[in-house]
């Protein structure tokens, strides 16, 4: 369906591959360089936006709601959380399908209207997250640190804001996803305009559907932003400290089912921990993973391809570990 322009893969890294564990596949990531690290000072140009974006939700005592409103609101949400949970983290993070060197461009593109940074930034900090889960060096690990600094303080970091090329290799060998990286502001910028422009189209047109300019924008822009960073980052507090674990990790990463709901399929987070190379977080057919079967369609159109599947073994070592919880033993 689609010419060999467009299904050329990205050319091979001149850099060396990530290291890749051989029993659960994980990627490994590489040191920091000497002189890399940081002083762990607020990042206050950064971190004003980042607030100001949640405190401008309160707009909405002034403009109301609306039905269409909402709705624009929750369509954003959707698509921009499908964004994040399947090419920042399956795609960019773990590299679970393959795509073109153009459509990466696009789902990279697509990922920054969430507002959560830039592919580069986002795959090296959840690359450094497998890695050291739930320990010290784990920057948002609620058994590290207080629960409102792993849902979300642990970003307004200087240290935490910079991005650790070392742990990308084979992402920060292309310019584009650097620009995309530098420019990580300018989707969120057009998107904002977007709502605000959509708002006031409404209400010229269809006047009757009671929405307008400042209306879409709280609701379409800040709102559906808002609640979008906070549900993604429930992975990284919530589903460390609430849920059921299917296998024995050296965290405490657990499934949940509230989580999987509200994440399209990321609160299967302890089958994830333990096999992060499959594309399908919910490794059973009742395990919901809207994520994938989104991921499935665009494979079936030829938008991306080779979705990795969870290894045989893995639902082996489940029934290892289903008999053991069986005996009474913790994972």
């Amino acid at each position: 369906m689609w010419n060999n322009a467009l299904r050329n893969p990205a050319p091979p890294s001149p850099i060396a591959p990530l290291a890749i564990d051989s029993e659960t596949e994980k990627t490994v990531q590489p040191k920091a360089k000497d002189g890399e690290e940081h002083d762990g000072r607020i990042h206050w140009v950064r971190v004003i936006p980042f607030f100001a974006m949640q405190l401008a939700c309160l707009g909405v005592i002034w403009v109301g709601w609306s039905w269409v409103a909402v709705a624009v609101a929750a369509l954003l949400y959707f698509v921009r959380m499908f964004a994040v949970t399947g090419f920042y983290h399956r795609y960019f993070s773990h590299k679970t399908f393959k795509t073109s060197r153009l459509m990466q461009f696009v789902l990279g593109m697509w990922g920054t209207s969430a507002v959560q940074r830039g592919p580069l930034w986002w795959a090296a900090h959840h690359r450094a997250h497998h890695n050291h889960s739930d320990e010290e060096t784990d920057v948002h690990s609620p058994h590290q640190h207080s629960f409102l600094w792993s849902h979300m303080l642990w970003i307004t970091t200087r240290e935490n804001y910079r991005t650790n090329l070392n742990a990308v290799p084979d992402l920060s060998k292309f310019p584009e996803l650097r620009l995309l990286d530098k420019y990580d502001f300018m989707m969120p910028t057009l998107l904002g305009v977007a709502m605000l422009g959509l708002g006031m189209l409404l209400n010229y047109l269809f006047p009757e559907l009671g929405t307008s300019g400042p209306q879409m924008l709280i609701w379409g822009f800040f709102i559906s932003t808002t609640v979008l960073f906070h549900a993604t980052c429930t992975i990284n507090s919530l589903s460390h400290l609430f849920g059921n674990k299917r296998f024995r990790t050296k965290d405490q990463s657990r499934n949940n089912v509230w989580l999987a709901f509200l994440t399209l399929g990321e609160g299967w987070h302890n089958n994830h921990h333990y096999y992060p190379a499959s594309a399908r977080q919910g490794f059973y057919w009742y395990e919901i993973d809207i994520t994938y079967y989104m991921l499935w369609l665009m494979a079936r159109v030829g938008l991306i391809w080779e979705l990795k599947p969870v290894a045989a073994r893995i639902y082996v070592k489940a029934e290892e570990f289903r008999k053991e919880r069986s005996e009474g033993k913790e994972l």
